[in-house]
């Protein structure tokens, strides 16, 4: 299994508070996603507030025509620092995402580290620069809006 990372930094003019109470809140995903995919929170218990051992489902189509259920636990918490959400069952082999939130002078640097593995290994290595794009223009789009939603003043 070929494991691949991915990480991403931003600057946000807000709080760590006012930050963990966004990041914290899985509802708000769909809001700093890309509306090509499609992303439907599927849970049907209650999730304004994350927990350890909680799982949230989603419903997500990343290419045109494919739709994937997305099933995460949230493994860790350590409020308001960082969380980490790691796949059960979805599209990928692997996903192991870390949500890091540091307070600084000028407000927040969030930083994801997320590593990952794609199924069908070694195969699926010729599409990894597809689904490698894919999570970069995911992320590019995130930092728009949150740009957009933090940092209108800057």
């Amino acid at each position: 299994m070929k494991l691949h990372s991915f990480k991403e930094k931003q600057s946000l003019s807000i709080s760590i508070e006012e930050a963990w109470k966004f990041f914290s809140d899985p509802r708000n995903l769909s809001l700093i996603t890309p509306k090509s995919l499609n992303l439907k929170i599927n849970s049907t218990q209650e999730i304004s507030q994350m927990f350890p051992g909680q799982i949230i489902t989603y419903l997500v189509k990343p290419f045109y025509g494919f739709s994937f259920s997305w099933v995460t636990e949230i493994t860790h918490v350590d409020s308001p620092k960082y969380f980490v959400d790691e796949q059960r069952f979805g599209p990928f082999k692997f996903w192991h995402h870390q949500h890091h939130l540091n307070s600084v002078a000028q407000g927040v640097i969030m930083e994801d580290i997320i590593h990952y593995a794609l199924p069908g290994d070694p195969f699926s290595r010729i599409v990894h620069p597809l689904i490698r794009k894919k999570l970069i223009d995911i992320f590019s789009h995130r930092k728009i809006e949150l740009n957009k939603r933090f940092n209108e003043n800057d």
